[in-house]
């Protein structure tokens, strides 16, 4: 991707602007397949109304949550070595995801009994926990940032430890309560790659990658909030005819990320910390095991995915060509990927437009192809 190639003015959005843009598309979307799926007519299970309903209930208590982070002196420290534009952000209340995600875990929770059935509910019971596990770590990062006055929260090794701790819990319940075939992950083609006892580390590897790929791409005003928007609307599509109880999870988070938009959006107001950034990473990652649908996870996590690489590729890179003086030579102007993007001339909001048209195609392509 060339980085001058959208630099010019001629692309030139405004927070509010990507904010409808995104809200029309998701609910024209999610109203297009429940029309397509015959779910217009049952009313309950849908994806649309829970979506709407999340969003309006998360960005009408972000009006009373964001005067309260702010009161709490839960600022954000913004890093030094960062773009130096970001600087002015410092003080912006952080840890929003404490409002956002439990709305859209209250409400699947809620609609999903209701309408799908208590016996139903399992699903949702358990990529609930992950996100609410995961976001709580994320809490704890967020909190030891506050209360340190620091850009540092725990430290890398203890955050990793726990995320992989989780990740194997998950795993453990799902070998335990799933059928022996989750083990084979199904491709494009109706083709299936059985993997047996290798599918256990690799899933571990996805909830704890996802979760960390999510947080990475949490650097600008309204990007990680809207392109998990559209990757949950993508995943829910997906697993809706084998479990519409996790369509329905997925639909409320999408709308809890659409309604904290209203606050994130440039130039924010709050932002969601890793307290909603890793809790988002653990909600994909749960309903891509939980369902069977890795691959699909992996073409709607294609923007995670570069911010994570080009993190991975940055520092290695670093490292390889260090020299006798301790220093060595950059892929990048800074890393994550959109850092990069941001100091070759493109603005916060092209930087989060043109994602979230990359997203939206992947949505698209994932659903296609799955």
């Amino acid at each position: 991707m060339d980085a001058k190639l959208f630099s010019d003015r001629s692309l030139k959005f405004s927070g509010t602007s990507l904010l409808a843009l995104l809200a029309v598309g998701l609910s024209v979307g999610t109203l297009i397949f429940d029309w397509q799926a015959g779910y217009l007519a049952a009313l309950g299970i849908s994806m649309s109304l829970p979506l709407c309903l999340c969003a309006v209930v998360t960005a009408g208590l972000g009006y009373w949550a964001v005067p309260l982070l702010q009161a709490l002196k839960t600022g954000q420290f913004i890093r030094e070595d960062g773009p130096q534009t970001h600087l002015k952000k410092a003080g912006t209340p952080t840890m929003g995801g404490l409002f956002f995600v439990p709305v859209g875990v209250f409400v699947a929770l809620i609609w999903s009994c209701l309408t799908v059935g208590v016996q139903e509910l399992a699903p949702v019971m358990a990529v609930s926990i992950v996100t609410l596990a995961y976001g709580t770590i994320g809490w704890v990062d967020d909190w030891q940032v506050i209360r340190l006055r620091s850009n540092k929260g725990i430290s890398p090794r203890m955050k990793l430890g726990l995320q992989i701790g989780l990740g194997v819990l998950f795993c453990t319940w799902l070998a335990i309560s799933q059928p022996a075939g989750i083990t084979t992950i199904s491709l494009p083609f109706n083709l299936a790659l059985p993997l047996g006892l290798l599918f256990w580390p690799l899933a571990v590897f996805v909830v704890v990658a996802e979760s960390n790929a999510t947080n990475l791409t949490d650097g600008l005003d309204g990007l990680a909030a809207g392109t998990c928007a559209i990757a949950l609307v993508g995943l829910g599509a997906i697993v809706a005819p084998a479990s519409p109880s996790l369509m329905i999870f997925c639909a409320c988070m999408s709308g809890s990320c659409l309604g904290f938009l209203v606050h994130n959006r440039n130039k924010a107001s709050v932002f969601m910390g890793d307290t909603g950034s890793l809790a988002l990473g653990g909600a994909l990652s749960a309903v891509g095991l939980l369902s069977n649908n890795l691959w699909a996870l992996f073409i709607l996590s294609g923007i995670f995915f570069v911010e994570a690489i080009s993190v991975i590729a940055q520092v290695s890179y670093y490292k390889a060509t260090k020299g006798p003086d301790g220093i060595g030579k950059r892929l990048f102007k800074m890393s994550p990927f959109h850092n990069h993007l941001e100091l070759s001339g493109w603005s916060e909001t092209q930087i989060v437009g043109v994602f979230y048209l990359i997203n939206g195609v992947l949505a698209l392509l994932g659903l296609v192809l799955h």
